[in-house]
C-alpha cells in the first residue's frame, strides 16, 4: 500500500530524525513529504517509530494518506520530482 506522509515538526533535531526514519521506509518527494510502499507488517513498525519520536505536547504535527491502486495511477506530478514510490519485487535463489 502507498502511503503519503507529510510532517510539520517544530525543532530542527527533531525534524532531522523523523526525515532519517522515513527515508528508511520510502522516498522524500517534497522537503516534508515522503513516499512509502509498505506491507501492514512494515506499515506498523513505521507507525511505532514515528510514535515516539513525534511531540504532539510541542506541536508536532504528522499527516498519513494512504492511497488505493486506483488512487495511486492517478497521482499527477507537476515539476522536477521522482515518480511514485513502489517496492521492488526481490527473489533470492
Amino acid at each position: 500500500m502507498l502511503y503519503v506522509i507529510s510532517y510539520d515538526i517544530g525543532t530542527d533535531r527533531r525534524r532531522l530524525a523523523i526525515a532519517r526514519l522515513l527515508e528508511g521506509y520510502g522516498q522524500r518527494v517534497l522537503e516534508s513529504v515522503f513516499e512509502c510502499d509498505l506491507d501492514p507488517a512494515g506499515y506498523r513498525q513505521l507507525r511505532q517509530r514515528l510514535n515516539r519520536l513525534v511531540k504532539i505536547e510541542d506541536g508536532d504535527r504528522l499527516r498519513i494518506y494512504q492511497l488505493c491502486r486506483n488512487c495511486r495511477e492517478q497521482i499527477e506530478i507537476i515539476g522536477d520530482g521522482p515518480p511514485p514510490e513502489q517496492s521492488r519485487d526481490c527473489y533470492i535463489i
